[in-house]
């Protein structure tokens, strides 16, 4: 009989960064590879990716990389992984094709081109298992979940997804196989919990395409649209209401053009009019009422390019007076802060602002009702709710027990827990745990950037940072020049001309201090200085601005 274990390496109480690792009889098999955003408190960072440690001290066992969409959230950290495994990549076709090119833009020395094109029909045979995949309902086209057929039965990850029944062609979730692969043994799911919280109920995407159509029927100003890049659903709609109120698009952001280019090279978007997008120098040709301005980028990033519309620095575009923007993305609540300050902004720009979510609940991820079927449909022996901060994980654990399941097949767990099948007694338990955690990646630096760096980063944020500079003779033990005072972000100087001089007095009282002794430390030194300056510095201002003691000798 196998042995199959389920190991966590991200997406677990957290937000993103999704990276699941099914080991059967030795053999891994690495569902999605996403990275997330930074927090507030990870000053400078660019993105946060999985610890592949674990991976790394197991890779001869490596079988494949299976993806369930082309969001960032799923394949980010992809480019990444490769650098380190040459491993083959699966996903459907607009999947493989935004990996390739997440892979071109993160500028990495990736080698491989080891990627397959699947479909919902495909089963792919592997030594121990095989793997088989459905389609289901997402924010983006060719999203599928994954079937790892074994043994003592299949182990299903839903990836991303919702249940729309009123939808069709490329978004339309295939019941039937979901429901075939229920009517087998199944093991064990892992499904997806972004909104297994929500007390009110998806939109179908019908009244979605309803709503942003109004809102453009409704609008006699120029409207500009903000939307995240790869939401492709979101986007199609936007293009949909604009031919409906025979208006024309104008593209900004960095990334929206050359998704846009695959899906529709793809067949996955599809443009209700041949001259429908004009270049954004065609701006000035078309009256305010005949434009729409689509402004699609990263999540986050579509933030920051609407503010820089509202403070005039955007290249290409400024907010005027009676334009309306409208956000057709439903923002996530850790970005609710960003929001009501770019809602500021604009107002004072003179524009007016609306979200699509003002009428509507509109989401890419299942609400509890859509979440329950899917428990339903697939009937697993145990459950593991995936993607979620621990509340909703809890939440969606509870809605397991609603449909039946023993509390004692239901696992909430943690990024590095393992889940191990024990096939004699038939009975699953969380068997222990591996290393993993998150890696941080700062320009081209991966994983170089740690706890005491973030630390220093975040007291120069709030602090600032003052620099003692001196000069001295160690062998006449005499201060040459200085001691000079440099700060920033700490105090205004010209109105702490006293701060100044006492900080002076004690960084010189300490190096005489040293300098006197008999036996010289530079370590000593520098930490005397820095000591007795942030005691009185605290003492006076309640700050504790980083402090660095720039000591140069010189010989007599």
């Amino acid at each position: 009989m196998s042995e199959i274990r389920i190991l966590p390496l991200g997406g677990m109480r957290e937000i993103g960064k999704n990276m699941y690792v099914v080991e059967v009889d030795k053999e891994m098999y690495i569902l999605d590879c996403g990275l997330s955003y930074p927090e507030e408190s990870q000053f400078g960072i660019d993105t946060v990716i999985p610890d592949f440690s674990y991976v790394e001290s197991n890779a001869d066992q490596l079988a494949g990389v299976f993806l369930t969409d082309g969001h960032m959230d799923v394949m980010g950290a992809l480019p990444y992984f490769l650098e380190k495994f040459d491993v083959p990549v699966f996903g459907t076709a607009l999947t493989i094709e935004l990996a390739k090119l997440a892979i071109k833009n993160s500028g990495l020395n990736v080698s491989t081109d080891d990627f397959h094109v699947i479909d919902e029909d495909m089963k792919i045979e592997f030594e121990k298992t095989s793997v088989e995949f459905f389609k289901t309902t997402h924010t983006i086209p060719d999203s599928v979940g994954i079937c790892i057929n074994t043994q003592a039965g299949s182990i299903v990850y839903t990836g991303d997804f919702r249940i729309d029944q009123s939808t069709h062609g490329q978004y339309r979730t295939n019941l039937l196989d979901i429901a075939e692969i229920g009517s087998k043994n199944v093991l064990a799911l892992l499904s997806d919990s972004t909104n297994a919280e929500s007390y009110i109920e998806n939109a179908s995407e019908i009244r979605v395409a309803e709503e942003v159509r109004n809102v453009f029927l409704n609008s006699e100003s120029r409207i500009i649209v903000s939307a995240v890049s790869d939401n492709i659903l979101r986007i199609q709609q936007t293009l949909n209401a604009a031919h409906h109120v025979g208006r024309k698009v104008f593209l900004t952001g960095k990334e929206i053009e050359k998704i846009l280019e695959a899906a529709i090279k793809l067949g996955k978007l599809e443009l209700p009019e041949e001259d429908l997008i004009q270049p954004i120098e065609n701006l000035g040709m078309y009256d305010k009422n005949q434009i729409i301005i689509l402004d699609a980028s990263g999540p986050g990033e579509s933030i920051k390019q609407i503010e820089r519309m509202a403070e005039g620095f955007h290249q290409q575009v400024t907010i005027e007076k009676g334009d309306l923007v409208y956000i057709v993305t439903s923002p996530s609540v850790s970005l609710d802060v960003q929001m009501g300050v770019m809602k500021n902004k604009i107002y004072r720009a003179g524009g007016t602002v609306e979200t699509i979510s003002d009428n509507i609940f509109a989401s890419g991820h299942g609400t509890p009702d859509e979440l329950k079927l899917m428990l339903n449909l697939i009937q697993p022996t145990y459950f593991i709710p995936v993607q979620g901060d621990y509340s909703m994980l809890s939440k969606h654990a509870h809605l397991a027990l609603e449909v039946g399941l023993p509390s004692d097949h239901v696992f909430i767990l943690k990024n590095g827990d393992v889940i191990t099948y024990d096939t004699e007694k038939e009975e699953a338990h969380v068997s222990g745990q591996i290393q993993t955690g998150n890696v941080l990646v700062d320009g081209s630096g991966v994983g170089d950037i740690g706890n005491i760096v973030l630390r220093d980063r975040r007291i120069l944020s709030e602090d600032g940072v003052l620099v003692a500079v001196v000069t001295i003779d160690r062998r006449k033990k005499q201060i040459l020049s200085g001691p000079k005072i440099i700060t920033r972000g700490f105090v205004f100087v010209k109105e702490s001309g006293g701060l100044i001089e006492q900080s002076e007095t004690i960084v010189r009282q300490s190096v005489e201090k040293i300098l006197a002794e008999k036996k010289f430390d530079w370590g000593t030194l520098k930490q005397e200085i820095r000591d007795n300056l942030s005691k009185e510095l605290y003492k006076q201002t309640n700050r504790r601005p980083i402090i660095l003691p720039v000591i140069t000798a010189v010989k007599s």
